[in-house]
């Protein structure tokens, strides 16, 4: 079985649930992909990480860091930037808070980020494309410059189109049609 069809499987087994749900973008869903029951798991970090990699390198794209708004970014960018160690050129992680620290060094932008680095934004589920939007924000107004987005799923709503109507490079490791979520 290949890396994307293991992810399929442990999507469907784990993640996506059938029933009426309010999606954090507001919209009302007849499904509801919670990927951090994948991403969260040996195996999806270890897929996930292997593809996502794969997917960077092909891309041709050579960050410092990946990360994207916590939580739901923070185990994909993690098992990226394992799935790269050992390589020529290895990645590491950050994460975006939702808002600064009222304390400490009030940072917005934590782990391995530095003003000036090239950076993958990444998130677990695209719908609206509005956490990718909050990431990409926090690490330019910080001075980094971002690559591309890369999702584990595009749920086909509009975020996709949204970031690269914005002058994105988009890729998914999955689709909600290849989750067979819509579509024919």
């Amino acid at each position: 079985m290949t890396d994307r069809a293991s992810l399929r499987r442990l999507l469907l087994e784990r993640s996506v649930k059938q029933g009426s749900f309010v999606l954090a973008s507001g919209q009302q869903s007849s499904y509801y992909i919670d990927c951090r029951l994948a991403t969260m798991s040996a195996e999806g970090m270890a897929l996930i990480g292997r593809m996502g990699w794969a997917a960077i390198r092909q891309l041709g794209w050579r960050p410092a860091g990946i990360g994207g708004l916590t939580m739901g970014a923070d185990p994909v960018a993690y098992a990226i930037a394992a799935a790269s160690f050992g390589g020529a050129s290895p990645v590491d992680g950050f994460s975006v808070r939702k808002e600064p620290k009222d304390h400490g060094t009030g940072r917005l932008i934590e782990g391995n980020f530095k003003s000036g680095d090239a950076v993958v934004v990444v998130e677990d589920v695209i719908t609206s494309g509005g956490s990718a939007m909050k990431a990409l924000a926090a690490v330019e107004g910080a001075g980094g410059t971002v690559l591309g987005v890369l999702a584990v799923v595009d749920r086909e709503e509009g975020g996709r189109a949204r970031l690269e109507a914005d002058g994105r490079r988009v890729v998914t490791l999955i689709t909600a049609s290849d989750l067979g979520l819509i579509g024919g």
